[in-house]
Parts: C-alpha cells; sequence; structure tokens
C-alpha cells in the first residue's frame, strides 16, 4: 500500500517564503504539494521551474481567501467572486493543478447564499477543465463561514450535479462538525475529491489519539480512494521535529 502525502505550503515551513516551504517539502520527503492562495502574489514562470526542478505535482490551490476567507456564496460580490474564480483558474491550470478549491465565504447561512454558492460554482464548471473543490469548514475555526457540514456540501452537489465538483474531505473539519470519519467518507465517497488529514487535538501533527490515522488512512484507500492525503496541519513546533508521524506509513509501504 502507497501512500501520496501533500505538503500543504499554507501551514507547513509557514515562517519561509514561499518558494522554500516547496524545496523544504521536497527534501522532506512529500510526494506533492497544494497550497492556500500563495501563488496568486507569485512569479509564475519562476513558479512552474520551481515545480518541474522539483518534480512534485500540485494537488490544487485556493481561490484568493480575502478578509471574508472567500466570496463565492456571499450574494453582493458575485462579480468579485467571478473575476477570482477567473484568474484563479488561469493561474491553477497553468501550474497544472489537479483542483482548485472555490471558498464560500464567511456570510448568512440562507437561500440567497446558497443560490449564489450553486451559481458561482457552476460558473467555475463552465470555466474550467480541472476538478473544483468545495470544502465544509468547522464553527470552531472559522464562526460564520458558509459551507459548515459535509452533508451541506454534498447537497449542493447533488443540485449541480456534475463530475467534476468534488468534496474537499477535510478530517479535522468533518470531525468536528459531523463525527465518525469512516462513517462521512462511506456516506459520501462518490463525492470526495481530496483528502486533508490533522490531529483532532490543536490541529496538529496527525499522530494517533483521538484521532488514528494509522488506522484512518489506510481504510479510506480499502474504501476505494485513490488520491493524495493534504498535511494540512499547524506544526506543534517546527515541522522537521513533528514529521516522524509518517513513520508508521513508510513501514507499510516497506512490507509489502
Amino acid at each position: 500500500m502507497k501512500f501520496n502525502f501533500s505538503a500543504n505550503t499554507g501551514y507547513l515551513w509557514k515562517e519561509l517564503p514561499f518558494f522554500d516551504r516547496i524545496k523544504m517539502a521536497k527534501l522532506h520527503g512529500f510526494n506533492s504539494l497544494e497550497f492556500h492562495d500563495e501563488p496568486h502574489e507569485e512569479n509564475l514562470a519562476e513558479l512552474k521551474k520551481l515545480l518541474s526542478d522539483s518534480a512534485l505535482n500540485v494537488n490544487g490551490m485556493n481561490v484568493r481567501m480575502g478578509d471574508t476567507f472567500g466570496c463565492a456564496a456571499i450574494p453582493d460580490q458575485s462579480d468579485k467572486a467571478k473575476n477570482e474564480i477567473k484568474d484563479a483558474i488561469t493561474i491553477a491550470e497553468d501550474l497544472g493543478a489537479k483542483a482548485l478549491h472555490i471558498l464560500s465565504g464567511v456570510t448568512e447561512n440562507n437561500q440567497n447564499s446558497t443560490n449564489r454558492f450553486i451559481s458561482n460554482l457552476k460558473f467555475a464548471l463552465d470555466n474550467s477543465k480541472i476538478f473544483i473543490l468545495i470544502e465544509p469548514v468547522c464553527e470552531e475555526q472559522l464562526p460564520g463561514y458558509f459551507l459548515r457540514t459535509i452533508d451541506q456540501a454534498a447537497a449542493i452537489i447533488d443540485k449541480i450535479q456534475h463530475p467534476r465538483l468534488k468534496i474537499m474531505f477535510d478530517c479535522y473539519h468533518v470531525y468536528k462538525e459531523s463525527g465518525d470519519l469512516v462513517e462521512n467518507f462511506t456516506n459520501h465517497a462518490d463525492k470526495v475529491g481530496h483528502i486533508q488529514i490533522a490531529a483532532a487535538e490543536n490541529r496538529a501533527e496527525p499522530f494517533p489519539g483521538v484521532l488514528d490515522f494509522n488506522h484512518i488512512v489506510p481504510e479510506f484507500k480499502r474504501l476505494g480512494y485513490r488520491g493524495a492525503f493534504g498535511c494540512e496541519y499547524r506544526p506543534a513546533s517546527s515541522t522537521e521535529s513533528g514529521l516522524s508521524w509518517r513513520d508508521p506509513f513508510f513501514e507499510m509501504e516497506n512490507r509489502e
């Protein structure tokens, strides 16, 4: 059983410049990368060269996050949302990213917001060739965020009915809002496009604890997940000092 662990540059080596985070991910044996919205501020030619030199694939990136953590569900920001979606699609496809995460933003959870989010997701799908991801975010981490639960995300996907629209299954957020991870994944497996991992304790390294990822990650694969596992956690100390959480997975790979 092989594991593809994706270094999330939004959290890992956060104290370093963006390009240095990518270099550190390569140095420390990560299989691939995922970004927040850092590429929006970078020289894309230089970034593409670095990615080529590092031979690390990009699993995904975000639209601009801004003060409201996206704006795709905010009713009075439709033009801004569409412009930012178009810009992000251009960047993501130029970088060869597999997916783009459309953030809903902080706004009231009502029908107007739902309709606006659906409209903007359709716009993203009509103007892209890559996967579009939506991510439920727990109240504890981001109060007032529109997309809160995995069931809410699944209902939106059912409404739109497009094969490239998928859920970003962030284990921390799903656990905090909806409980058992394996049960929730099983219920929505056909809609999951990417998985992210972090401990339930302080969203730190995914060492065994309340959530035992040494069991959960192989179970996701047994249930049919074939993608990367995004390492979107906040290191308890330096990023390097906490990387031993991967050791049991290396041992699993070496046993086969």
